[in-house]
């Protein structure tokens, strides 16, 4: 008669004639993402509890939670950030949809050199390229004043003015990333057979049919992943609104971005910051599960 081995007995067996090289040489990393990774995600959220600004030994609470809903200015820069959101994301889309065509039709010359110039923008240095736009559209002797002036037209305070100044930042932001989305859509465009098309032809599609019947449909996992990540980009807006207008005039393109750098760096309130990170996080979060119910289905 025989007898059964336990199941802890069993895993432990299994467990030591597993070899054990394989998880001495992923140690490293996995102390290195634990030490830089984990571990701050979780201090974080800690701390969005706590009033960082009375030490180690401020109790925990919900102050912070509940400062979010009172707060003008965090009501302030979610109003811009949503703004920025609402008209840049599509338009950039768009743009980059027309523009991954052009670049993937038979017809265009040197098609590799327009493919890096589109591209291009994205390796210039966010802190270079707004100070460029900082000066292009600075007011007294700015580029783009003096183009409007040349032409009989009246100098607009870009950088003074609420509307002017979101405009602007709407247009860095189109400038810097509507090529870098329309290399991706470039890529998505190449994945679609060719037969396709052919035999749309061969049916009698015109080319207006083909691209709303066959190339939006084929392409909407890739224009999914840019609007995914799109969004989550804007949410976390920082660089352009900080350098280029300074989230001014007054708070009037002051984005959750900033707000967050003025509440921890600036008036070192780590604990309320935090609570603005997570914030910003479950909102991307909550985005993403949305676009990816709505736009993801049967692709």
């Amino acid at each position: 008669m025989t007898t059964k081995a336990a199941p802890s007995s069993r895993r432990a067996g299994r467990w030591a004639r597993t070899p054990k090289a394989p998880y001495f040489f992923i140690l490293p990393y996995l102390l290195i993402f634990l030490t830089f990774w984990a571990w701050p995600i979780i201090s974080s959220f800690l701390m969005s509890f706590k009033d960082s600004r009375l030490g180690a030994s401020a109790p925990y609470a919900l102050s912070n939670w509940s400062r979010l809903v009172e707060d003008e200015f965090f009501r302030t820069a979610l109003r811009n950030t949503f703004v920025i959101l609402l008209i840049q994301v599509p338009l950039m889309l768009s743009l980059a949809t027309v523009l991954a065509v052009a670049l993937n039709s038979k017809l265009l010359k040197a098609a590799g050199w327009f493919r890096f110039a589109f591209f291009a923008p994205l390796v210039v240095g966010t802190v270079a390229y707004s100070a460029v736009f900082r000066l292009l559209f600075n007011t007294d002797f700015g580029m783009v004043n003096r183009a409007l002036t040349g032409i009989g037209l009246p100098a607009v305070d870009w950088l003074n003015q609420s509307g002017p100044a979101m405009s602007v930042i709407i247009m860095a932001l189109l400038w810097r990333w509507t090529g870098y989305n329309a290399i991706i859509l470039l890529a998505g465009l190449q994945g679609i057979s060719e037969d396709v098309y052919e035999a749309a032809s061969i049916d009698g599609a015109t080319p207006a049919q083909q691209f709303w019947k066959i190339t939006l449909p084929l392409l909407r996992p890739t224009l999914l992943f840019c609007l995914v990540l799109s969004v989550i980009g804007t949410l976390q807006l920082f660089t352009e609104p900080a350098l280029i207008t300074n989230s001014g005039p007054g708070n009037a393109t002051m984005t959750l971005g900033t707000y967050l750098y003025q509440q921890g760096f600036r008036s070192f309130n780590f604990g309320y910051a935090s609570a603005i990170a997570y914030t910003v996080a479950a909102i991307a979060a909550v985005f993403s599960i949305i676009q990816l119910r709505l736009f993801g289905r049967d692709s």
